[in-house]
C-alpha cells in the first residue's frame, strides 16, 4: 500500500513543539537551581547549539527532498555502518522516551486527578502507552490532529508562567532581585547546566522522521523544524528565568514541582492543581507525538533493510501496524523493568539513557552535512560547511558534558545492534 502525504506545515511544527515540550521542562528548574545563574547561560548555550542542530536537519531535508528521513541522509554521505549506528541508537531512545513519558505522566496524574491515586501507577503507565498506540493505528493524520490540539493546550501553562512573570515585574520589580542566586559562574557549572538542559530540547529533528508522509518535504520540513525550535527556545528561556529569579535558590532546588511551587507562591493551591493538569496534557501530547514518530521510524528502517521487512506493513488506514505494536511491547517492557525504582528515579534514569542515545544521530548528521559540502556535488557554500562543523562541534561538546555514564550507555546501545546489522547485511542480495 502506498503511503499518502498527510502531514503539512502546522502538523510538522506541532510535532517539533509537542515532542520537545514534554515532561522535562516542568522538572528542569529544580535540577538547574544548584547552578544558579550558570543555568541561564547554560540555557543560552543549549539553545544556540540545538538551533545549529535544527538547521543541520533543515538543510539536509532541503538537500535530500526525496530521502525518507535521517537514515538516508547519513547513509548517502557516510555509509551504511554509521547510518545504522545512528538510527539504531535513536530508535531505541524513542521507545525508551515513551516509557519515561508514561512514567512521568502517571506521577503527575495522581496530583491533578485525586481519584487516579486509586489506580496502580504501573497499570496507568502501561494503559497510557497502549492508548496512544491505538491512536497512531488510526493513521498519521489522526495522530497529527491530536498533536496539534495537545500542543496548543500544553502552551497554555507556559503562557500562564510567562504572564505571571510579567505581572510580577510590573507589580513588584524588586522581586526579581531579592533572590538572585549567589553561585559563581564557572566553566564546569556552565557545561553541566547546559547538558542537563539538553534533555528538554531533544526532538528538534521530529519533522524529518516521517518525511515520507510530509507534503512538499523540501519546503515544509525546514520551515517546521526552524519554527518549532525557535518557539520552544523562547518559551524555555522565559519560563526558566521566571522560576530561577522568583523562587529562592535553595527552595527551588528542593521542589518536586517548580512551576506548581511558583503558582502556589503567587497564586493559590487551586492554580497549582490546574497546572498539574496541564502538565499531564503536555506529557500526553509528547507521548502521542513520539509514538507516531517511533512507528514511522520503525517502518522507514524496515524499508531500508535495517529491520525485518514485515515491520513496514500498513493497515487499512495507512498506519504501520506491526511496527506500532512492536513499539508498544518494547516501551511496556521498559516500564516494567523500571518500576522497581521510584517514579522519579525511573524517569531520571530513562532520560539519562535517552540523552546519550540521541547524540550519535546529531553527530553523524553534522558530519553528513560537512561531507556533502566537501563533495561539492550540490551547493558548495560556506554556510553548509559552517552548519556541518557547528552541529558536529556541539554534539561533541554535549557528549563531554554528559559525562561517562551516558557515553557508556550510548556505546552499549550501538554494540547491542551490531548483531542485527550483520544479520540484515547477510540477508541482502548481492
Amino acid at each position: 500500500m502506498q503511503t499518502t502525504k498527510e502531514l503539512g506545515f502546522w502538523m510538522c511544527t506541532a510535532l517539533v513543539v509537542g515532542n520537545v515540550i514534554g515532561m522535562g521542562i516542568f522538572m528542569l528548574p529544580a535540577s538547574l537551581a544548584p547552578f544558579g545563574l550558570n543555568a541561564l547561560v547554560g540555557w543560552g548555550i543549549t539553545v544556540l547549539g540545538m538551533s545549529m542542530v535544527a538547521r543541520v536537519f533543515a538543510r539536509l531535508a532541503r538537500e535530500f527532498p526525496q530521502a525518507d528521513g535521517p537514515y538516508a541522509y547519513i547513509r548517502d554521505t557516510l555509509g551504511d555502518a554509521p547510518a545504522f549506528v545512528a538510527i539504531w541508537c535513536y530508535w531505541v531512545s524513542l521507545w525508551i522516551t515513551n516509557a519515561a513519558l508514561a512514567i512521568g505522566i502517571a506521577g503527575y496524574l495522581a496530583a491533578a486527578v485525586p481519584s487516579a491515586q486509586s489506580l496502580p501507577p504501573l497499570l496507568l503507565a502501561l494503559g497510557l502507552i497502549w492508548t496512544f498506540v491505538l491512536v497512531s493505528l488510526l493513521g498519521a493524520r489522526t495522530g497529527g490532529g491530536v498533536q496539534v490540539i495537545t500542543t496548543l493546550l500544553k502552551l497554555l501553562p507556559m503562557a500562564a508562567i510567562i504572564l505571571l512573570g510579567a505581572w510580577v515585574l510590573l507589580r513588584d520589580p524588586a522581586a526579581y532581585t531579592r533572590s538572585v542566586p549567589s553561585t559563581p559562574i564557572t566553566l564546569h557549572d556552565l557545561m553541566a547546566a547546559s547538558t542537563i538542559a539538553l534533555f528538554a530540547m531533544l526532538g528538534v529533528e521530529s519533522a524529518t522522521i516521517p518525511a515520507g508522509r510530509v507534503r512538499e518535504p523540501e519546503r515544509t520540513i525546514p520551515r517546521a523544524t526552524l519554527a518549532g525550535t525557535l518557539v520552544t527556545a523562547l518559551i524555555y528561556i522565559a519560563v526558566s528565568t521566571v522560576a530561577l529569579l522568583l523562587i529562592p535558590q535553595q527552595q527551588l532546588a528542593q521542589s518536586t514541582a517548580p512551576f506548581v511551587e511558583l503558582l502556589n507562591r503567587y497564586g493559590s493551591s487551586a492554580d497549582g492543581r490546574l497546572l498539574a493538569g496541564f502538565v499531564v496534557v503536555s506529557g500526553l501530547g509528547a507521548l502521542n507525538g513520539w509514538t507516531l514518530l517511533t512507528g514511522e521510524l520503525t517502518r522507514s528502517m524496515s524499508q531500508h533493510g535495517v529491520l525485518p521487512p514485515r515491520l513496514q506493513a500498513l493497515n487499512g488506514r495507512g498506519a504501520p501496524a506491526t511496527a506500532l505494536l512492536l513499539v508498544g511491547v518494547l516501551a511496556s517492557g521498559m516500564v516494567l523493568m523500571n518500576y522497581s525504582r521510584s517514579l522519579v528515579q525511573g524517569f531520571t534514569f530513562l532520560t539519562l539513557v535517552v540523552t546519550g542515545a540521541n547524540l550519535p544521530l546529531y553527530l553523524f548528521c553534522g558530519l553528513a552535512l560537512t561531507v556533502l559540502w566537501r563533495r561539492g556535488t550540490r551547493i558548495r557554500s560556506a554556510d553548509v560547511l559552517f552548519l556541518g562543523m557547528a552541529g558536529t562541534a556541539y554534539s561533541v561538546f554535549a557528549f563531554i558534558g554528559l559525562g561517562g555514564e551516558p557515553f557508556v550507555w550510548a556505546l552499549a546501545l550501538a554494540a547491542a545492534g551490531l548483531p542485527l546489522y550483520v544479520l540484515m547485511r547477510m540477508r541482502k542480495p548481492a
